[in-house]
C-alpha cells in the first residue's frame, strides 16, 4: 500500500513522504531492531569512553614526559653542584699546598698541612729532590686543578691535586709544593652527598659495584654532556674535564618509574568502560523498543491493513512519530482514493490541453505551460526543455522548471552530448537512475538521481504515445524535453513515459504550426526579391514610428527612393538584369543605413526608408552617402546570351526627403510630401535628392546644397524612369 500511494505523485505531500519511509522500514523484518541497538551502543560508548581513552593517554603521556623532564633538571642541577664540590675541594688543597710552601724550611711542614684536613697527602720538592711528604701519595698522574680549559687532564688518573711554588727568603723559587687527594670512595662519596647525584669516575680501573660498571660503561659511550639511561633504569650524563673540574666523572639518577601510573590508568578506564556498556545498552532498548513497534505496524500497513496503530507512551520525538503514524493512516484511504481520481483526471486531459495549446502562438508560453504540465502530472521535481537551432547542429534551452542556480537560457549541447543530446540525436526516450543506467552527464546537463527524457517530434515523424507500431526509421526530433527526480525519491515509471511522450508530441505540432504562422506572417510582409519590408508593412510601420515621434517630441525623416531610368535598364538588358539591379540596390541601401532604420520596396523601382529620431540635415547625409554609393559601382550582370564577361550596368537613384512634423502632421501626408520632393528631384535632372519645404500640403521642394537656388514644383508625373 505504501509503494502503491508513494506512485501517486506528490499530491498528498508529507504523506507520500511518510509512506515512503513506511515502505522502507517494512522491506527488513523486525527483528534487525538488534543491529539498530548495537549501532545506538557503538556510538554511545564512542561519544563516551572516546574522551575517557583520550584522556587517559594524554595523562599517561604527561606524566612521563614530566617525570623525564624533572629527572632531567635533577641531573643537571647535580652536574652543577658537582662542579662547584670540586671547585671547592681544588681550593682546599690549593691553600694545603700554601700551608705547605710557606713551611717548606720546617720538617713537619707537608704533616702540618695534612694534619690540619687540607689535604689527604702532601709532597714538598727541591728541584728534582722530594723534600718531605706526609699522607698516603696515590701513584701519578695526578690531575692538576689548575690545568686550563684547553688542556684537559688525562682521564687515567689516580687523585686531584693542587701545586704551587716554594721560595726562599730572596723571592726565588727552590722548589714546589704539591697537596693531593685521592679518586676514592671517600672523595665519591662526599661529591654525591654535595651534589645531590650519584657520582662514578671514568678513571681506568674496575668499578666498585656492578651498577657502577655498568654506568660507567654508558658514560664512555656517551658524548661530552650527553645523557642516556641504563638497563637497570638510572638516568646517566657523562662530564669531562675542563677549567676547575679536573674529573672525568659520570653522574646518574634512578630514571622515572611510571608503570604504577600506567595500571592505576588502565583500571580507570576498564571500569568507566564497563559502567558505559551497560547504560549505553539500557539506552538503546529503551530508544528501540518503539521503533520495533512501528516496524511491526508498518508491516501490517505495507500488506494493506490501513487500521494498523502505535502505542504511544511518551511526548518525546518517537511519541510524536507513533502520533503522527496513526493520523496518517486514518488519511491515507481518503488520500489513495483522491490521489487515483486526480490522477485519471490529469491524463484524460491531456488531448484537451494539447488542442488548447497548438492554437496558440507564443512557442516559449506553449512550452512553458507544457512542461509545468508535464511536472504536475509526474510528480517531478524539476524539468527542462531544448529546442534545435535553425542549423540543427546545437540544443539551446528554452524553458526550465525547478532547476535552482541554472540558467536554461545559456544552457548549450550538442547532439549526442550527454543525456539530452543523446535523446536528440537518437530520437529514442530514455528513462532510469544516472548511476545505473547512465548515460554521463555533461558538465552542462542538470544534475539528477532518476530521469526521463523524450524527443519532441510531431506524431507523423514517428511513435509519441507508445501505442503505434514500433518503426526503424527513427523519428525527427525538434527537440528534448526532460523531466528530473519524483518527489519521494521513487524512480519514473512506463505511465509516465506515456504521458511525456503525448505532451512532447503536442509540443512539437504546436511549435510547427507556431513557425508556419510566423513564417507565412513574414512572407506576407517581405518583397520576395529584394528581402526588404513591402508596401504592407511600410503603412504599419510608418503609422508606428509617427506616433512614437509625436509621443516622445522627436523628428522623423521619411526618404522616397526611384531608380532613374530603370525601364532603359529592362528594355536593354532584360527583366533578369533588372530583378538582379533591384536585389544589389537593396543590399547597398541596407548597409547604408542604421540598424533602428527601416527600408520598404513600395512597387516596382520605387523604395522608402524611415529614419526615426533624425531631422533634414542627417536624412541629407544619408541621401548624398547613398547616391555616392549607387553611383560609383556600376552592378555587375552576368549576360543572358552566355557571355563569360559579366555585364556593367550604371545605376543611379533619385530621394526625395520629409521630415515629421515639419512637413506633414500624419504619416500619409510626410509621404506625400517625400513623394512631392522625389518628383523634384527627378525634374531638377536625376541623380539628386530634395527636401520638402513649407507644412502639409505645400508642393515646393529644394535642394539641400547649401546657397543653390530652389527648383520650382513641375506638375506630377509619371516616375517610370
Amino acid at each position: 500500500m505504501c509503494a502503491l500511494s508513494s506512485d501517486l505523485g506528490d499530491t498528498s505531500g508529507s504523506t507520500t513522504r511518510f509512506l515512503l519511509i513506511c515502505d522502507s522500514i517494512a522491506s527488513n523484518r523486525w527483528e534487525d531492531d538488534v543491529t539498530l541497538r548495537a549501532r545506538l551502543t557503538a556510538a554511545f560508548l564512542a561519544v563516551v569512553l572516546g574522551p575517557v581513552l583520550l584522556g587517559a593517554v594524554f595523562v599517561g603521556i604527561a606524566v612521563a614526559t614530566v617525570s623525564d623532564q624533572r629527572a632531567s633538571e635533577r641531573l643537571a642541577a647535580g652536574a652543577d653542584n658537582l662542579r662547584a664540590a670540586l671547585a671547592v675541594t681544588c681550593q682546599r688543597l690549593r691553600l694545603a699546598a700554601e700551608t705547605a710552601a710557606l713551611l717548606g724550611d720546617r720538617p713537619d711542614a707537608a704533616q702540618t698541612a695534612v694534619g690540619r684536613g687540607l689535604a689527604r697527602a702532601v709532597e714538598v720538592t727541591d728541584g728534582g729532590a722530594v723534600l718531605a711528604t706526609a699522607g698516603d701519595l696515590p701513584p701519578r698522574p695526578w690531575a692538576d686543578c689548575g690545568a686550563p680549559a684547553s688542556q684537559p687532564a688525562p682521564s687515567g688518573f689516580a687523585a686531584i691535586s693542587a701545586s704551587v711554588d716554594v721560595l726562599d727568603a730572596a723571592g726565588g723559587r727552590t722548589g714546589r709544593a704539591y697537596a693531593v687527594e685521592p679518586v676514592d670512595s671517600t672523595l665519591l662519596g662526599w661529591l654525591a652527598s654535595a651534589s645531590g647525584v650519584r657520582v662514578s669516575s671514568l678513571a681506568d680501573g674496575p668499578p666498585p659495584t656492578a651498577e657502577d660498571a655498568a654506568i660507567v660503561t654508558l658514560a664512555k659511550g656517551l658524548m661530552p654532556g650527553a645523557t642516556g639511561t641504563t638497563d637497570g633504569g638510572r638516568l646517566v650524563r657523562r662530564l669531562d674535564p675542563q677549567s676547575g673540574q679536573p674529573l672525568a666523572l659520570a653522574v646518574s639518577v634512578p630514571a622515572p618509574d611510571v608503570q604504577g601510573l600506567y595500571a592505576v590508568l588502565v583500571a580507570v578506564v576498564v571500569c568507566a568502560g564497563l559502567v558505559a556498556i551497560s547504560v549505553a545498552w539500557w539506552l538503546a532498548r529503551s530508544t528501540t523498543q518503539p521503533l520495533t513497534e512501528l516496524a511491526q505496524a508498518v508491516e501490517r500497513v505495507a500488506d494493506g491493513d490501513l487500521g494498523a496503530r502505535v502505542p504511544v507512551r511518551s511526548q518525546d520525538e518517537v511519541g510524536r512519530l507513533g502520533l503522527t503514524f496513526n493520523r496518517m493512516t486514518r488519511e491515507m484511504q481518503g488520500y489513495v482514493q483522491a490521489l487515483t481520481a486526480s490522477r485519471d483526471q490529469l491524463r484524460g486531459q491531456l488531448g484537451v490541453l494539447g488542442d488548447t495549446l497548438a492554437g496558440t502562438h507564443d512557442p516559449d508560453r506553449i512550452l512553458q505551460v507544457i512542461l509545468q504540465t508535464a511536472t504536475a502530472a509526474t510528480g517531478a521535481q524539476a524539468g527542462v526543455v531544448l529546442m534545435l537551432d535553425q542549423s540543427g547542429a546545437q540544443l539551446r534551452g528554452q524553458v526550465g522548471e525547478g532547476l535552482a542556480g541554472l540558467d536554461v537560457a545559456e544552457l548549450r549541447l550538442s547532439p549526442g552530448e550527454g543525456l539530452l543530446g543523446t535523446v536528440a540525436a537518437s530520437g529514442e526516450p530514455m528513462r532510469g537512475r544516472v548511476d545505473r543506467d547512465g548515460p554521463v552527464l555533461s558538465a552542462n546537463e542538470p544534475r539528477c538521481v532518476t530521469y526521463v527524457a523524450v524527443p519532441v517530434a510531431a506524431p507523423t515523424a514517428g511513435p509519441t504515445t507508445g501505442l503505434e507500431p514500433h518503426t526503424e526509421r527513427p523519428p525527427a526530433a525538434r527537440g528534448v524535453l526532460a523531466l528530473y527526480d519524483r518527489h519521494g525519491f521513487d524512480e519514473f515509471d512506463d505511465a509516465d513515459l506515456v504521458t511525456l511522450r503525448t505532451f512532447a508530441g503536442q509540443a512539437a505540432v504546436a511549435v510547427d504550426n507556431v513557425r508556419v504562422h510566423e513564417e507565412a506572417q513574414r512572407l506576407s510582409l517581405t518583397d520576395p526579391l529584394t528581402g526588404l519590408s513591402n508596401y504592407r508593412y511600410l503603412r504599419e510601420s510608418l503609422r508606428r514610428e509617427v506616433e512614437r515621434a509625436s509621443r516622445f517630441g522627436r523628428d522623423l525623416a521619411v526618404l522616397a527612393l526611384d531608380l532613374d531610368h530603370f525601364k532603359e535598364v529592362n528594355d536593354g538588358y532584360g527583366h533578369a538584369a533588372g530583378d538582379a539591379v533591384l536585389a544589389e540596390f537593396a543590399r547597398r541601401l541596407r548597409a547604408e543605413i542604421r540598424e533602428v532604420d527601416f527600408a520598404f520596396r513600395q512597387g516596382g523601382e520605387e523604395f522608402v526608408v524611415l529614419l526615426p529620431e533624425t531631422d533634414a540635415d542627417g536624412a541629407s547625409v544619408l541621401a548624398e552617402r547613398l547616391g555616392t554609393a549607387v553611383r560609383r559601382s556600376p552592378v555587375l550582370v552576368v549576360s543572358a546570351g552566355g557571355s563569360p564577361a559579366p555585364r556593367r550596368i550604371p545605376v543611379t537613384v533619385s530621394i526625395g526627403i520629409a521630415v515629421f512634423p515639419h512637413h506633414g502632421a500624419t504619416g500619409a501626408a510626410v509621404l506625400e510630401a517625400a513623394d512631392d520632393a522625389l518628383y523634384a528631384a527627378k525634374a531638377g535632372g536625376r541623380d539628386t535628392y530634395r527636401l520638402a519645404s513649407g507644412r502639409a500640403g505645400a508642393k515646393a521642394s529644394a535642394e539641400v546644397t547649401p546657397g543653390a537656388p530652389k527648383a520650382a514644383q513641375p506638375p506630377r508625373q509619371s516616375r517610370g524612369g
